[in-house]
C-alpha cells in the first residue's frame, strides 16, 4: 500500500465499517418529509418542495420546510433509479457523503493538526456523526459540502489556485442548497482570509456564493410557484412559536451542552481549560447555578464542559497570534453564534460543522498526549455506537409493529395518529395520516404512538387489537416517554442524551367501536365527554370548556320526543368566527351570523330525529392560531346537544 494514501484509506475504511451495521436502519425522524419531497419530484423534478403533506394533523406546504431542496433531489434520484424506497440501498448511497466529510476533514487536519489521522477519527466518532449519519435527512449531505467548501477554500488560498477556488464555489453552492445555515460559511471563510491578510480579490468575491445561491433559489420559487419559501417558513415559525424567547433560551442551553460532546468530554476538559482563572471560576459558578434546571450530572457537567469549549474558542479567536489555532477557534465561535441566532430546537445534529474545528484544536492542545487522544477516539466511538444502537432499536420497533399487522390493515381503513417512522411504515401499507378534522368510522383501525400522538380524534369506544412497548436493550436514550434527553429537541430536556431503562414509546392498534352515547346534551366537563367527542374538540380547560376547531363533532342520544339542538359557546376577542352552523346527521339544523365577540347560544327549532343516536356538528366559517400555539382554534364551547 502506498503510505502516502494510507490515512485516506484508513478513513474510508473507518467510515464504511461505521455505516455497514446500520445499512438496514429504519426510516426515522424527519426522513418521511424528505421522502415526500422526493416522491413529488417524480412528477415535478424542478420543484420537490411544492409537495404538501400532513404534519401533526394539518396539511402543510413543504415550501415552508427549514431546508432547501438538495436532499429531496438526492432522494428523488435514488427513487427514480430504484423505483421504490429501500433502506439498504439508500443508506449505502448516503455513505458517499460520510466519505466526503471524512476526506475533507483529513485535508484540514493535515493543515491545522499535529495528528491529522487522530483529529479525523475524533471528528468521525462524534455522536451526531455516528447517529445522524444513519438517517436520510439533510444533515450529512450538508456536512459533506460544508467540509468540502472549507477544505477546498483553505487549499485554494494557501496555494492561490483558481482551480481549487472554483471547486470550493461548487461545494458552497451545494451546501447552500442543503441548508440555510450555509450562510455561516461567509464569516468563517472571511476570517481565514483576514488571518492570512489575503488581498486575493477572487477569493473575497466567491464568499457571496452561498447567499447568491439561496437568493437565486428563492427567486426561482417565487417566479415559478408564486410563493417565497422564506415567507412560508417565517409564517410557520410564527404559527408554531419556534422563535419564542423560551425556545431560544432552551436552544442556547442545549447547544452548549452538546458542545461538550463534540469530542469526548475528558479530552475537552484537558484541551480547553487553558483560560484565565477568573474565566474558569465564572464557568464553574454558572454550571453550579444551572444545576437547579436539572440536577443530573449529565446536564450540568456537560454544560460546564461545553461552556469551557465555547469560551476558550472565543478567547483564542480574539487573542491568539497563532494562525493555525485562531482559525479553528474563530470557526467555532462564529458558527456557534449563528446557531444561537438561527436554530430553535437545540438538536445535537445542528453542531456537526463545529465538530471539525473542535477536534483540530483538541489535537493541537493535547499534541503530546497521544494516549488521551487515542483513548478519546475509542471512548467517544463506544458511546456513539451505543447511542446509534439504541436509536436503531427505537425506529425498528415501529417497522416491526406495522409488519405484524399487515393482514389486518389490508382488511380495514387505517389511520395513523403519529409522525416519524410509524407513520411511514403504516402509510406504506395503505394507512392514512389522521388529520385533526378526521372522523374515524366504526370498524376503522387507528395506530397511535404515545410519544408522537398529536390528536384525540380517535376518541370513543375502542378495542385494542395490538400493542407494543419499545424498550432498547441498552440504557441509553436519545428521546423517550420518560427521558429528559435534548439530543433531538430541547423541548424534551437538556441532557446530551439520557441514561434510563424506561420505555421509549408505547404503541397501540385499536379498532374504533360503535358509539352508544348515554347523554342527549353534553356539557364539556361531563365525564362522558371523552367517549362522546368524535373530532374537533381539545382538552378540557378551566374545568368547564374546550376549544373547538373549525368543525366539532359529537355523538349524542336522541330524545324520545322532538327537541331543539343547541350549542353554548363564547367567541373570544381574537377569534374571527362569525357565521356558525349546527348540523344533525348531515342535515343543517340552524345557522346564524353573530355580530362579534361575546357569549352566545345557537338554538334550533324542535327536531324529530328518527335514529337512536345522532351525529351533531358545530361548523365555523373561520379559525385562527394563537402565537406559540400550533392548534387550530375556533370558539370556546361549553355545551352542545338536545334540549
Amino acid at each position: 500500500m502506498n503510505r502516502r494514501w494510507a490515512p485516506e484509506l484508513i478513513c474510508v475504511l473507518f467510515v464504511v465499517l461505521l455505516r455497514l451495521p446500520f445499512l438496514n436502519q429504519p426510516v426515522q425522524g424527519d426522513d418521511v418529509y424528505y421522502l415526500a419531497g422526493a416522491a413529488h419530484a417524480q412528477i415535478d423534478p424542478l420543484h420537490p418542495h411544492q409537495a404538501r403533506y400532513a404534519f401533526q394533523g394539518v396539511i402543510v406546504d413543504m415550501r415552508g420546510h427549514p431546508h432547501p431542496p438538495l436532499n429531496a433531489w438526492v432522494l428523488a434520484g435514488l427513487l427514480a433509479a430504484t423505483g421504490d424506497i429501500n433502506e439498504r440501498t439508500y443508506h449505502a448511497a448516503y455513505i458517499a457523503f460520510s466519505i466526503v466529510a471524512a476526506l475533507a476533514m483529513l485535508s484540514l487536519a493535515r493543515r491545522f493538526s499535529p495528528h491529522p489521522l487522530l483529529a479525523t477519527l475524533l471528528f468521525l466518532a462524534t455522536p451526531a456523526f455516528v447517529v445522524n449519519g444513519t438517517s436520510l435527512e439533510a444533515d450529512l449531505p450538508f456536512l459533506a459540502f460544508w467540509m468540502a467548501s472549507v477544505a477546498l477554500f483553505v487549499r485554494a488560498v494557501d496555494v492561490r489556485s483558481p482551480l481549487w477556488l472554483c471547486a470550493s464555489v461548487a461545494a458552497m453552492a451545494l451546501a447552500a442548497l442543503a441548508a440555510f445555515q450555509s450562510v455561516a460559511l461567509v464569516p468563517v471563510l472571511a476570517a481565514y482570509l483576514l488571518m492570512r491578510r489575503s488581498r486575493w480579490a477572487a477569493a473575497w468575491a466567491v464568499l457571496a456564493a452561498p447567499v447568491a445561491v439561496l437568493l437565486g433559489w428563492q427567486l426561482w420559487e417565487r417566479l415559478t410557484s408564486g410563493a417565497l419559501p422564506a415567507a412560508v417558513l417565517t409564517g410557520y415559525f410564527q404559527e408554531y412559536g419556534f422563535q419564542r424567547l423560551t425556545a431560544k433560551l432552551r436552544n442556547a442551553a442545549a447547544l452548549t451542552v452538546h458542545s461538550g460532546w463534540l469530542v469526548f468530554p475528558l479530552l475537552s476538559a484537558v484541551a480547553f481549560t487553558r483560560l484565565p482563572r477568573k474565566a474558569l471560576v465564572v464557568v464553574a459558578a454558572a454550571s453550579a447555578a444551572l444545576a437547579f434546571v436539572d440536577m443530573h450530572p449529565l446536564f450540568w457537567v456537560s454544560w460546564g464542559i461545553g461552556a469551557l469549549v465555547i469560551v476558550s474558542c472565543v478567547s483564542t479567536a480574539l487573542k491568539s497570534r497563532d494562525e493555525d489555532e485562531r482559525f479553528p477557534a474563530a470557526w467555532v465561535a462564529l458558527f456557534f453564534a449563528a446557531a444561537l441566532a438561527v436554530f430553535f430546537a437545540g438538536s445535537a445534529r445542528y453542531l456537526l460543522p463545529m465538530a471539525a474545528p473542535v477536534a483540530l484544536l483538541a489535537t493541537q492542545r493535547a499534541a503530546k498526549r497521544t494516549a488521551i487522544l487515542a483513548g478519546s477516539v475509542a471512548a467517544g466511538l463506544l458511546v456513539s455506537l451505543g447511542l446509534a444502537a439504541a436509536n436503531y432499536q427505537h425506529w425498528n420497533g415501529y417497522r416491526r409493529f406495522v409488519d405484524g399487522l399487515r393482514e389486518e390493515m389490508a382488511a380495514r381503513r387505517t389511520w395513523i395518529n403519529a409522525e416519524w417512522g410509524l407513520r411511514f411504515y403504516a402509510e406504506a401499507e395503505g394507512g392514512l395520516p389522521l388529520l385533526r378534522s378526521t372522523t374515524p368510522r366504526p370498524g376503522d383501525l387507528v395506530f397511535t404512538s404515545e410519544l408522537g400522538a398529536f390528536t384525540e380524534a380517535a376518541s370513543g369506544p375502542r378495542k385494542v387489537l395490538a400493542q407494543s412497548t419499545i424498550t432498547p436493550g441498552l440504557p441509553l436514550r436519545l428521546i423517550g416517554l420518560e427521558s429528559r434527553s435534548g439530543y433531538s429537541t430541547a423541548s424534551m430536556g437538556l441532557r446530551p442524551f439520557d441514561i434510563s431503562t424506561a420505555p421509549i414509546d408505547r404503541l397501540r392498534a385499536e379498532i374504533v367501536g360503535e358509539r352508544q352515547p348515554a347523554l342527549s346534551y353534553l356539557p364539556m366537563n361531563s365525564p362522558e365527554a371523552k367517549d362522546d367527542i368524535v373530532a374537533g374538540l381539545g382538552e378540557l380547560e378551566s374545568g368547564s370548556w374546550r376549544w373547538t376547531t373549525g368543525r366539532a363533532v359529537v355523538m349524542l342520544k336522541v330524545p324520545e320526543q322532538p327537541a331543539a339542538i343547541e350549542a353554548s359557546f363564547f367567541i373570544p376577542d381574537n377569534a374571527p368566527a362569525r357565521h356558525i352552523q349546527l348540523w344533525v346527521d348531515g342535515k343543517l339544523a340552524v345557522e346564524r351570523t353573530f355580530p362579534g365577540p361575546g357569549e352566545y347560544t345557537l338554538r334550533s327549532e324542535a327536531l324529530a330525529v328518527q335514529s337512536r343516536y345522532a351525529s351533531v356538528e358545530l361548523v365555523l366559517d373561520a379559525t385562527f392560531r394563537a402565537p406559540g400555539d400550533a392548534r387550530e382554534l375556533g370558539v370556546v364551547l361549553k355545551g352542545i346537544g338536545f334540549k
